[in-house]
């Protein structure tokens, strides 16, 4: 089977750069061994990394590339994470938006068939991203969406043609290898209680950043936890992580880890970790994998619809509706009623993970494994 997968790869996200390998990974699992191509932005590194052929996503090279790949494919999978939203600007045929939409349109035009594959939908405010919406995402085959406000916000952006199913992040299905390659690079004797923290910019409400630090500094005073600074996206939460240090006073007893590592290598991370506090989404999900209790901050719908899912729900807060003395006792109550969170998350993570591989049988029943479509 011929596959050509599109989304926001080959840009140093360790959350996008997850579910390609997850994406990857369950192909090769599921499959008869399919001919996998990318299109991604570092599409050298890309094709070395996952063993794949890779193609420059954008518009400025490799063109033709992209339209014998998907000539040449039997279905175009575009996802996963949230691919469709126009957070970022959209303007005519320019943006995020667009772009996803018309490689879908190109594929149409090549004769491959489309799946949205484990996407979270949203959201969608311009005039322009809703009639592209409509017009271009109907065109696709089939949908599975990674939570049920997904499916919800498509069908009221007008897009009802294709079927959708709502299964869970492709991540849960992930696949790793237990190894200590970013915890060795601190200097830590195995006996910290740590604090995985995950920062982003997010400029709507900045008070978080005081608050977290309010919170950080008071787990230091009252369990001696050393909170240890995960950066997912290093250019963005390296300084994000640092503008949270610069309000704490025990700053010096944090760390930061490098933002160079891979997914496997940020999980294997926060398994170490007793509680993991923050925004990132994938890093929520990677604690959740790791059976580590996790406090979030949701900036996002599918921050908060994982964290209802995972059973962390109760324990976090939406963004600008932070209560930081009730953090403080939430994260608290998580370090030291640790196993009773974890009897909490397993029933509910074993469910997702199931969710997630659901994405590949969906994927073989409508569209066929080992066959020409």
């Amino acid at each position: 089977m011929k596959i050509v997968i599109s989304g926001f790869y080959g840009l140093g996200n360790t959350g996008d750069e997850a579910i390609l390998k997850s994406i990857v990974d369950n192909l090769r699992t599921e499959l008869d061994n399919p001919d996998i191509t990318v299109f991604s932005l570092s599409p050298d590194k890309t094709a070395n990394e996952h063993r794949v052929k890779s193609f420059y996503r954008g518009w400025r090279h490799d063109n033709k590339e992209k339209v014998k790949a998907l000539r040449k494919a039997d279905l175009l999978i575009s996802g996963g994470g949230g691919l469709l939203q126009d957070s970022y600007p959209t303007k005519f045929l320019f943006g995020p938006l667009p772009y996803y939409l018309l490689i879908v349109f190109l594929a149409k035009l090549c004769g491959a068939k489309v799946m949205f594959f484990s996407q979270g939908i949203g959201p969608v405010t311009s005039t322009w991203g809703k009639i592209l919406m409509k017009v271009f995402a109907n065109m696709a085959d089939f949908v599975t969406v990674r939570d049920q406000y997904s499916k919800d916000y498509l069908h009221s952006l007008g897009v009802n043609r294709p079927e959708s199913v709502v299964t869970a992040d492709i991540v849960f299905a992930f696949q790793s290898k237990e190894e200590d390659v970013a915890y060795r690079t601190l200097p830590l004797t195995g006996d910290e209680k740590i604090v995985a923290v995950t920062v982003r910019p997010w400029f709507d409400h900045p008070d978080y950043i005081e608050k977290m630090a309010y919170v950080l500094d008071e787990l230091i005073e009252r369990r001696g936890v050393t909170p240890v600074f995960v950066p997912m996206e290093g250019k963005y939460d390296v300084p994000a992580s640092q503008d949270v240090m610069a309000k704490m006073k025990h700053a010096d007893k944090t760390m930061m880890l490098g933002s160079d590592f891979s997914p496997e290598e940020f999980l294997n991370f926060i398994r170490r970790s007793d509680l993991t506090f923050g925004l990132r989404l994938h890093a929520l999900i990677f604690a959740a994998l790791s059976n580590v209790p996790h406090l979030g901050l949701s900036y996002d719908k599918k921050v908060e619809s994982f964290l209802q899912r995972s059973g962390m729900w109760d324990y976090s807060f939406r963004l600008g509706e932070i209560d930081q003395e009730k953090m403080l006792e939430n994260a608290l109550y998580l370090l030291d009623h640790k196993e009773d969170a974890q009897a909490v998350m397993a029933p509910n993570v074993a469910e997702l993970r199931r969710e997630a591989l659901r994405n590949l049988d969906l994927l073989k029943e409508k569209f066929g494994g080992d066959q020409k479509l």
